[in-house]
């Protein structure tokens, strides 16, 4: 059994930002989308309309995508950073192998579904500020960023072991040059942080993927763990948000609290909620179907081999029964989005 009240969150706000007439926002980064993707097929009972990456994406075996998030949460507080008609999907990567994971780090996609005739996109590089002999410096964030939750103000990124890091996409920087930016003329810094604890004899929760689940009067945010047959780590949360700050709720020393935990399925890569059913995606290993996992709490019911090899994180579309999920493996890369009304028997 899980017991939520040994697992929390505590909130550790960064350093304020320094101004700097480079930020610029989202909207500049949608301004400047400089990568194309396609429209097509991807394999699955439960695909439905699907995109590519341009062939660079598709085949790096340097960048893995692992997150996905919609453009904003109505509920939440107002995010002024984009405009309202415009449907964006942020999608996560992470710097693979040793090398990537400390030099590259991990960085978004900002997606416009509505650009014609083929959606567009562009990569900003996760930062974090530093000071080094009264210098700004800018170094990568080296987390497996495998979910995302864009609430408000505020994107959530999952940091494994290591809780969340919190940024504003209002913080989007361009650079002047690629060089600084590894590869990209954009970048977000970090904002601040929740930090994994447990109770003492209590193995800590793995922050594998999060997402939204949005309520008529209080939205959670859900998180799970990553975790083989066996294991024991294949753990759910749900915490309380704050709509007047786009934050977790929290006590007067910081703690957020879980207010309710779960047992998920063995290799599960993304959960979220839509009127109280679950929807859960789980992998097989490279170059097997995924599974999807649809139900309530305690009474999934798998769907075996549904989603293309290798699927991540999931995202509900605001308002809408529309799932969006992606997949990791190189040259079998597709974001793709499921019927979620379907799979629930809420049609």
């Amino acid at each position: 059994m899980i017991d939520p009240a040994a697992l929390r969150l505590v909130h550790r706000p960064g350093r304020p930002l320094r101004a700097r007439p480079r930020r610029v926002g989202l909207e500049d980064v949608l301004a400047r989308l400089d990568r194309t993707g396609a429209w097509t097929d991807a394999p699955g009972e439960a695909a439905g309309r699907a995109f590519r990456w341009d062939a660079r994406d598709v085949e790096t075996s340097w960048w893995y995508p692992q997150g996905v998030t919609a453009r904003l949460d109505p509920a939440g507080p107002s995010a002024k950073d984009t405009s309202p008609e415009r449907r964006v999907l942020l999608t996560s990567w992470y710097g693979h192998g040793g090398l990537g994971h400390v030099l590259l780090g991990s960085r978004i996609s900002v997606v416009d579904l509505d650009a014609e005739p083929v959606p567009r996109y562009g990569h900003v590089r996760l930062v974090q500020e530093r000071r080094v002999l009264g210098v700004s410096a800018l170094r990568s964030v080296p987390v497996h960023a495998g979910g995302l939750a864009w609430y408000g103000d505020h994107l959530f990124v999952a940091a494994s072991g290591g809780g969340l890091r919190i940024f504003r996409p209002a913080d989007v920087q361009r650079l002047r040059s690629r060089l600084r930016g590894r590869g990209t003329r954009h970048v977000l810094p970090q904002v601040g942080a929740y930090e994994a604890r447990a109770d003492a004899g209590v193995r800590g929760m793995v922050y594998s993927f999060i997402s939204l689940e949005r309520g008529p009067d209080t939205d959670h945010l859900v998180a799970g763990e990553y975790g083989r047959q066996g294991s024991g780590r294949h753990r759910l949360l749900r915490f309380p948000l704050d709509r007047s700050t786009g934050l977790l709720k929290v006590d007067a020393e910081g703690v957020a609290r879980p207010v309710e935990g779960a047992d998920g399925v063995p290799r599960m890569q993304g959960a979220t909620i839509v009127d109280g059913t679950w929807f859960v995606t789980a992998s097989s290993g490279e170059g097997n179907p995924g599974d999807l996992w649809v139900g309530r709490r305690g009474a999934l019911q798998r769907h075996r081999g549904v989603l293309p090899t290798g699927p991540e994180d999931l995202t509900s579309w605001p308002g809408t029964r529309d799932l969006w999920t992606l997949t990791e493996w190189p040259g079998r890369r597709w974001v793709l989005r499921l019927d979620g009304a379907r799979w629930s028997g809420h049609r």
